[in-house]
């Protein structure tokens, strides 16, 4: 890929990115549809309005990138670094995220439908004011994870570690394993300002 290949407004259609390096690049209202990304960089760049749709994304570096209303619509994504990865006001269609490390990163205000997040590092994720309604998380860290405004109705946490998590309330409607309940003890208790001796 050229460095004039990545645009503003581009179409990009059955496309293989393979160990490239797309680092710190910016693109508004690009939309790639059925790509494959493997071992590419796209850390620190920028998306707005960008959508992927019917795409693969493994090995990839997605650390520090920002995607300002952009959407993920049937992607599957597997042993991405996501660390710091900002996705603000943005949609998750249809998505599975495996083996991904994707602490510190930032969701606010996205919508997740049929999103699956399978043993994937999301410690300090940020998910204040997402709908996360039917969202799935199996084997997940989310400790020190933010659930301020947040609606979890109907999604599910098994296996995961949730020590720690802030706005526990946001978690109302989710159905929670029994395994992780004692991780989450502490944080229900501290919101109910219950002392546990």
């Amino acid at each position: 890929m050229e460095d004039d290949d990545l645009r503003d407004e581009g179409a990009y259609v059955a496309l293989g990115y393979y160990d490239l390096d797309l680092a710190g690049r910016s693109a508004k209202g690009a939309e790639f549809n059925q790509c494959r990304f493997n071992r590419s960089d796209l850390s620190g760049g920028s998306f707005v309005k960008v959508s992927l749709t019917d795409c693969l994304v493994e090995q990839s570096n997605l650390a520090n990138l920002r995607g300002d209303q952009s959407s993920l619509v049937r992607v599957a994504l597997q042993g991405c670094r996501l660390t710091g990865l900002q996705w603000l006001d943005g949609l998750f269609r249809d998505v599975t995220l495996r083996e991904c490390r994707a602490d510190l990163t930032v969701f606010r205000a996205a919508e997740f439908r049929a999103v699956l997040f399978e043993d994937c590092n999301l410690a300090g994720a940020d998910f204040t004011g997402a709908d996360l309604s039917g969202t799935v998380f199996t084997g997940c860290d989310l400790t020190g994870a933010q659930f301020s405004g947040a609606k979890l109705a109907g999604a599910r946490l098994t296996g995961c570690t949730l020590a720690g998590i802030g706005g526990v309330t946001g978690l109302a409607g989710a159905t929670i394993g029994t395994g992780d309940l004692v991780g989450l003890a502490h944080v229900l208790a501290a919101a109910l300002d219950i002392t546990v001796e």
